[in-house]
């Protein structure tokens, strides 16, 4: 019979392997002891080596394995465990096993029993020659002492540190699976250390390990792949890592134990031939392990073996035999085609961080701001307070590296809405010269992980393997969030503007400095900003001086000026998250400060009047050593005609300004109406709401809120429901009621709305479980509140020390009172009343009401500002002004110390 020799148990006795099965079955194997010969035992865990048994075995190893072996078999053993075992003798390539190992002085004649043969008598004189030149075990100086470790090291991380790295000989001893081996590492001083260990980037299937168990797919093919290149061969061996797959951010338990000895080592195993990982990803018999991507990706180990892979799945071998074809889109993605509404890869420049992952870019051939997230990259969460202090340093890190940088944009995939996440290009950001990747930097930093993908999941970043060697250097050196410290959360910063009071306090401190560095925290409009000062944590809102941009819209029910959405889109993506210097001269009635801001030596305001964004203010820019700049530039945006001066003509200009002003409104007819003042807000500004009773839709009302209360007894929440600014809801009052509600914004984030309620015009922050989707059969009826102001007068403002005053005596005067009021004009939905109280006996001779009482008490003012048709009720206003002259008279509210009213020409 013959066979190929697979491995030698002792100087005595090979494992035989056969021909392969059908359908390519791994072949049967069966052990051969040679005839006539014994040679030393070679020991285990609980005993130790005859003398000379390792040297005698390996002399049988160097000669017999991975050959032919024709052999003879003279007596057959009972088989262990199956596999069947024989006494006979051996050839390979024409020479007797028995004889040369004789020769060599690795073997001895056995005691024979019987009558010597010609072949025992060449037997004995090969033993007798041995002996007599000191050969093998005739040596006569003795075996060579080993001292062999069966056992894996006890000091496990230290073994590792020691040797990680380095070049080990070594001995194949078992084959557990494709990637898993037991070998014998040759140690200095002869010292022998059996060690298990995983092939490092590569998992293959696993062998069973209980009878009657089957074996993963492809797991018995895999196994003798390396086994039949690998068993008992020498190779060179490299110890990498203990097995730890993950990295664990934030991890602050600590064990006063000792760590058990490890199991398994993870390293690399190199044949002759190569690296045999390598071989068996290329076969299609072993899978890329995405996690040990860090111990390789330095070397191009994981560089390679993604080749490998890549040729595997090319060929549809094995474990790949069933992937799916590539998808369209991901061969369009390969050619560089479209995605998501723009190119895959482009330039353009970083206008906003969002957050550790998250940024803006401008794109520069469409101008259009894209949102990106860091592929294969998690940031620390803002919201969770172990993490909060590493979010910052994320966003922070981020924000001086990128922000008005241009960088080189790869879109690696989408990632679909999923839940409250919507959408998301994800993408590889490099910048610099050295085209650095911005993740890469960032994980390795300690700042933000790797996400773990699945198996089979190619939706990743194009330097993945990169991205895990980053992050396996800031574990092993600890940094940021793999640390283990708990770092405690930056300090809300102080906001400096947030009444008038305190910031007269920093305005003379501010004055002094000159110029002082900040960052733009948030652009509220063209011409409006919040600063962050990072040296003192403080906030303020800063008001560019002698200019005036276009309003923008503060919520859906409001309009926005023209070209105010322009303004501030210029100064988002000019200024935002930019390092700013800014100079204050005073501060207004808010509490915001009036200065200037530069941005590398630019004036805000300057660049804002010469884009067309904002109007030059003569009277407080004439005061400013700018001011000719400011002017220059309004010169040229006009000349120009760029944005609010798109449709400017000089002449028609002249020409409009020498007409005399036309009345813009007509009087309303005269018509009293009950109402009742349902809510009075004072937060950003005074105004209230009223609920007009003398109309079926009161009625409505009563029925429709039985009704409302009824069905939400019963009804249930759908799950995941996420509102929308401008959703018609229910809403639950903090009196627990539901009612009627409409969603003016939604912050997905902290999962809460602001919701105005219809049917009353109050307004309140709800969270997201308290709000439902309005019922079809309740939207029927209109909301029953309507925005209201005062007709002709404005109360005292803020700035006032007889605000509260004013406030407090229209909350007497009015909520919640039946009133009878009079409609003087409609302004898109609000209207202009004046308010009556139907028990003063004097109302039918005196209608100018308590618009009229609040200004003869002096907490009010008229407003010629913004009602415009003071000129069409004569008669009214000239009561309203002698109602004025009666508090100046008595000294009362706001004339206690004289005349104080403003100019209203």
């Amino acid at each position: 019979m013959s066979g190929k020799a697979v491995s030698v148990i002792s100087g005595d006795t090979i494992v035989l392997r056969g021909r392969p099965g059908p359908q390519g079955q791994p072949p049967k194997e069966r052990i051969l002891h040679i005839a006539d010969v014994t040679a030393p035992r070679v020991g285990s865990s609980t005993r130790d080596d005859e003398p000379w048994a390792f040297e005698s075995r390996d002399f049988l190893r160097a000669f017999a394995v991975g050959k032919e072996i024709s052999f003879t078999s003279t007596h057959s053993l009972p088989p262990n465990e199956d596999v069947p075992r024989d006494i006979g003798t051996a050839e390979i390539g024409g020479q007797d096993v028995a004889l040369e190992l004789l020769k060599n002085g690795w073997a001895k004649v056995k005691d024979l029993k019987r009558d010597p043969t010609e072949e025992d008598n060449k037997k004995r004189d090969a033993e007798t020659e041995a002996n007599n030149s000191g050969k093998g075990l005739w040596n006569p100086h003795g075996p060579k002492a080993h001292d062999i470790h069966y056992m894996m090291p006890t000091e496990s991380q230290a073994f590792v540190s020691e040797w990680k790295g380095k070049s080990i000989d070594a001995l194949v001893e078992q084959v557990r699976d494709g990637s898993t081996l037991r070998v014998r590492l040759f140690m200095p001083d002869g010292e022998h250390q059996f060690i298990n260990i995983a092939l490092a980037g590569v998992r293959c299937a696993r062998i069973s390990a209980k009878e009657g168990e089957t074996s993963e797919p492809w797991a018995e093919e895999a196994k003798f792949f390396t086994e039949s290149r690998l068993l008992q061969r020498p190779v060179r061996v490299q110890i990498l890592s203990l097995p730890t797959s993950t990295a664990t951010p934030f991890q602050t338990a600590t064990s006063n134990t000792a760590p058990s000895p490890a199991s398994i080592l993870i390293g690399t195993v190199l044949h002759p031939a190569g690296n045999v990982a390598e071989h068996l990803v290329a076969a299609g018999l072993a899978r890329v392990v995405d996690w040990h991507a860090g111990m390789l990706a330095s070397g191009g180990g994981m560089e390679r073996l993604r080749a490998a892979e890549k040729v595997a799945k090319e060929k549809r071998v094995c474990l790949y035999a069933n992937i799916p074809a590539p998808s369209a889109s991901a061969a369009g993605h390969a050619n560089g085609s479209t995605t998501h509404g723009g190119t895959r890869v482009f330039d353009g420049t970083v206008i906003r961080v969002w957050s550790g992952d998250q940024v803006s870019v401008l794109d520069r051939d469409t101008n259009k701001e894209r949102r990106l997230q860091l592929s294969s990259t998690r940031g620390p969460k803002l919201a969770d307070p172990k993490q909060a202090f590493y979010a910052h340093e994320a966003r922070e890190f981020l924000r001086k590296r990128l922000v008005g940088k241009h960088v080189k944009v790869t879109i690696d995939f989408v990632r679909p809405r999923e839940g409250e996440y919507e959408e998301r290009e994800c993408a590889t950001i490099r910048y610099g010269g050295q085209q650095s990747n911005i993740a890469e930097q960032l994980i390795e930093k300690g700042l933000a992980s790797v996400v773990r993908h699945k198996r089979d999941d190619e939706d990743r970043s194009s330097d993945f393997d990169k991205l895990m060697a980053a992050e396996q250097a800031a574990v092993a050196d600890t940094r940021g969030i793999h640390s283990g410290k708990e770092q405690p959360a930056h300090k809300q910063p102080l906001n400096v503007s947030d009444t008038s009071t305190r910031a007269s306090q920093f305005l003379s401190g501010f004055k002094r400095q000159g110029k002082i560095p900040a960052v733009v925290d948030y652009v509220a409009a063209g011409s409006r900003f919040k600063l962050l000062l990072p040296k003192d944590n403080q906030v303020l809102t800063l008001v560019l001086g002698g200019v005036r941009a276009p309003r923008t819209a503060r919520n859906p029910s409001e309009k926005s000026d023209p070209y105010g959405a322009e303004a501030t889109e210029f100064a988002n993506r000019r200024y935002m998250q930019r390092d700013v210097e800014f100079e204050v001269d005073t501060v207004d009635k808010s509490g915001g400060f009036i200065g200037a801001l530069y941005v590398k030596g630019e004036n805000v305001a300057v660049a804002l009047a010469r884009e067309g964004l904002a109007t030059v203010h003569s009277f407080s820019a004439d005061s400013l050593p700018w001011a000719r700049q400011l002017y220059d530039a309004e010169t040229e945006a006009k000349q120009a005609q760029r944005n609010i001066w798109q449709d400017f003509d000089e002449e028609a200009e002249k020409a409009a300004e020498a007409e005399p002003s036309a009345t813009d409104a007509a009087p309303l007819k005269q018509e009293y109406l009950d109402v009742i003042v349902s809510d009075v807000r004072t937060k950003n500004g005074f105004s209230f709401s009223v609920q007009i009773l003398n109309t079926e839709g009161i009625a409505s009302l009563e029925q429709l809120m039985r009704d409302f209360s009824l069905h939400h007894r019963s009804a249930a929440a759908p799950a995941g429901f996420v509102p929308k600014g401008g959703d018609l809801v229910s809403a639950k009052f903090s009196d627990g009621s539901w009612y009627r509600a409409r969603v003016r914004r939604a912050s997905p984030i902290k999962k809460e709305a602001e919701v105005t309620f219809i049917d009353y015009g109050n307004q309140d922050i709800v969270g997201f479980k308290d709000v439902r989707p309005l019922d079809p059969k309740f939207r029927s009826l209109p909301g029953q509140a309507h925005e209201a102001r005062l007709s002709f007068i404005k109360l005292v403002g803020p700035e006032s020390d007889y605000h509260t005053e004013a406030i407090d005596r229209f909350r007497l005067l009015c909520e919640g009172r039946k009133l009878v009021a009079n409609i003087d004009q409609e302004e898109g939905s609000l209207l202009h009343l004046r308010l009556m109280d139907p028990s003063d006996s004097a109302i039918a001779h005196d209608p100018l009401g308590i618009n009229a009482d609040l200004l003869r008490e002096g907490l009010a003012a008229l407003d010629r500002k913004s009602c415009k048709y003071f000129s069409v009720y004569p008669q009214i206003v000239k009561g309203l002004q002698n109602a004025v002259l009666s508090a100046k008279r008595d000294r009362l509210g706001m004339f206690e110390f004289g005349d104080v009213e403003e100019d209203e020409e």
